[in-house]
């Protein structure tokens, strides 16, 4: 079995920017971050990547597009019940919600893709603060270079050649 990497450091190619690089080594892959930059002090609907330590909790994959794919952390399948909660004063904000929901949500069975392959990525956990952030995920880019919403995005490729790397305790660094 390989060795999976513990520190994933994320770098933007200026302090505003919406792209950046994941960093393992030697290992440089091109990422989008948020429209609006990174942050220290994320607030819900911000368009920005929060600085911290985000631990990788768990991988999805979308199976009437894409078979599961090698990822030391193992892939479970998603299905189109599947949401995340983002309104901020629900008791279930930023947390899995099985769809349909009530409160303000995310759909994670999307027709554009991006969430073909999806991480979910600790932000906002325990306690979690009301309009502190929510849905900050790993996913693959829209294909143009578009920025996220405050999450990281790869192109499948890169996505295909990193998961391999990434482990229970994989946490991404992002300054």
């Amino acid at each position: 079995m390989r060795k999976t990497i513990t520190r994933v450091h994320v770098a933007a190619i200026s302090a505003r920017s919406s792209h950046g690089a994941l960093l393992l080594g030697s290992l440089r892959i091109p990422c989008a971050l948020g429209r609006n930059g990174r942050t220290s002090l994320k607030r819900e609907g911000d368009g920005r990547t929060p600085r911290g330590d985000l631990v990788l909790r768990q991988l999805f994959y979308r199976p009437d597009r894409l078979r599961r794919f090698r990822a030391a952390l193992g892939m479970d399948a998603l299905r189109p019940r599947d949401g995340w909660c983002d309104a901020s004063d629900h008791r279930n904000y930023n947390r899995p919600v099985a769809l349909p929901c009530p409160a303000s949500h995310e759909e994670l069975w999307r027709g554009d893709g991006v969430y073909d392959v999806l991480g979910i990525l600790g932000w906002n956990e325990r306690p979690r603060r009301r309009n502190g952030g929510s849905a900050i995920f790993l996913h693959l880019s829209a294909g143009d270079g578009r920025p996220t919403a405050g999450c990281i995005a790869l192109a499948l490729p890169d996505m295909r050649r990193l998961l391999p790397l990434l482990g229970r305790r994989t946490v991404f660094v992002v300054r």
